[in-house]
């Protein structure tokens, strides 16, 4: 193939990553533009085997055997995945490309006389797509509760993180002298145990920036192994996906008023002026592991009339209703309150869930129209006015400690106002803190409030009977 042939093709795929990207980012066309990302990726492999030759790759037997065993798997797995354990697959599939990355990187400071800029990106991608790897996969292992989800700082942290970090600058230095046998190990090690050490900083309540970090850092490393290798491709997609990512981690980082080196090193908000207060967030909600607390005497006759009467009514979804996998329930709670005349929204919380959209999508499961979801910002000051608000599975993000508690992990962060409302149903496993560990004063309110204890499919399924 001619390279004028070949960049041509490469500018082309490229153009159409970018245009699936842009569809995706509307709610009408998202489908169809994950559809024709993932079809511009298969072309992109059919154009690199076709550059290569045809006798090199086009008649290569064995790539294309390890091209179909990898599909047959991923075919496999996605089939069995449940849309709860997306999180987790996410940060896997993360974790999967930047160990591509760092395959190809260290197999190219295996071949000699490659060069010093080949050497050097070479090294570089090794030791980016190893840290994403890595990371990865500690993600992974939190967010499918393998491990605890919670911050971990063991000792010397700081100083082993800044010892590793040396490490894949030396061994980087070493590639750059033309040392590849030296360098190559010393850039994987030091780079996996880095990866490892900085995600079990992140706290699980952090998660979702944290999977959007190593998504950039996974098309980071590609674009970087991709220069390795003097793959125009390669290059211009990881870019996209790098630079994408990295505007979806300053999204929300900004949505959580958090900065990103304070999520990385596991530091708590510090406090904030009184007038910055009101705008903050929250993690996420626990994960059940006991039995119910016995659930509180409702308010007399009003608290069931309170919904049935509503004509304004605001529903916030939380971790626990994936967890419960509510979603259906809560979607015909909203139809037959829409039925009864009510107007329903939803308010989602940029980290309702273990991974940005969480809620959007498993809400879009079942149907619910996107144009009901709201987020936080355009939401907030609608609680108050609000006739009834209805809580699945929802802790840290309404939680109002947020904005008093100083020192704890979610003070300073923004929160849904369900405080505000005048009459709240609660529907959560029980009255315990949430992801963050955070005393709810909202549970303690004794006026305006029905809390619906245990599983949120029966508590959900009460309300409706009641309507």
């Amino acid at each position: 193939m001619s390279p004028i042939l070949y960049y041509s093709l490469s500018a082309v795929l490229s153009a159409l990553v970018l245009l699936g990207l842009a569809m995706q980012s509307r709610v009408p066309s998202a489908m169809r533009g994950n559809l024709v990302c993932v079809g511009v990726m298969g072309l992109a492999v059919l154009l690199t085997l076709a550059k290569e030759g045809v006798k090199t790759a086009l008649l290569n037997p064995w790539l294309w055997l390890a091209m179909a065993a990898g599909a047959a798997v991923g075919l496999v797995w996605a089939s069995r995945i449940r849309m709860i354990e997306m999180p987790q697959v996410v940060a896997v599939l993360n974790g999967i490309g930047g160990l591509a990355s760092a395959l190809v990187g260290g197999l190219e400071l295996m071949k000699a006389g490659s060069g010093v800029f080949s050497d050097v990106t070479a090294a570089l991608a090794l030791v980016i797509g190893a840290v994403t790897f890595s990371g990865s996969l500690v993600a992974a292992l939190k967010l499918a509760r393998v491990i605890d989800g919670k911050p971990k700082a063991f000792p010397f942290h700081g100083a082993l993180s800044a010892l590793l970090l040396c490490g894949c600058l030396a061994g980087t230095v070493l590639a750059g002298f033309g040392l590849a046998a030296a360098a190559l190990p010393i850039c994987a090690v030091s780079a996996l145990l880095f990866g490892w050490l900085f995600a079990m900083r992140v706290g699980g309540a952090d998660m979702p920036v944290a999977i959007s970090l190593l998504n950039s850092l996974s098309g980071v490393a590609g674009a970087i192994a991709g220069m390795a290798i003097y793959h125009v491709l390669l290059v211009a997609v990881g870019g996209i996906v790098g630079s994408s990512g990295l505007l979806l981690t300053q999204i929300m980082c900004r949505a959580m008023n958090r900065k990103l080196l304070d999520i990385l090193l596991g530091r708590t908000v510090k406090a904030a002026p009184k007038e910055e207060q009101k705008e903050e967030p929250a993690p996420e909600e626990s994960e059940p592991d006991s039995e119910p607390e016995p659930e509180p005497e409702p308010e007399p006759e009003e608290a069931p009339f309170a919904l049935k009467d509503a004509k304004n009514v605001i529903i916030v979804p939380g971790y626990g209703m994936a967890l419960s996998q509510a979603q259906g329930k809560v979607k015909e709670l909203a139809d037959r309150l829409k039925a009864n005349g009510a107007t329903v929204r939803f308010a989602i919380h940029p980290v309702a869930g273990r991974m940005p959209g969480h809620m959007n999508v498993l809400l879009a499961e079942v149907d619910v129209d996107y144009d009901d979801l709201y987020e936080l910002d355009s939401i907030n000051d609608d609680f108050a006015s609000a006739d009834a608000v209805v809580v699945v599975g929802a802790s840290d993000v309404m939680n109002p400690a947020a904005r008093e508690a100083e020192g704890t992990p979610i003070y300073g962060m923004p929160i849904l106002n369900v405080d505000e409302a005048p009459h709240v149903f609660v529907c959560n496993f029980d009255l315990k803190p949430g992801y963050a560990g955070v005393e709810n004063p909202l549970y303690r309110r004794t006026h305006g409030i029905r809390l619906l204890l245990g599983d949120a499919k029966e508590s959900l399924q009460t309300l409706i009977d009641e309507l």
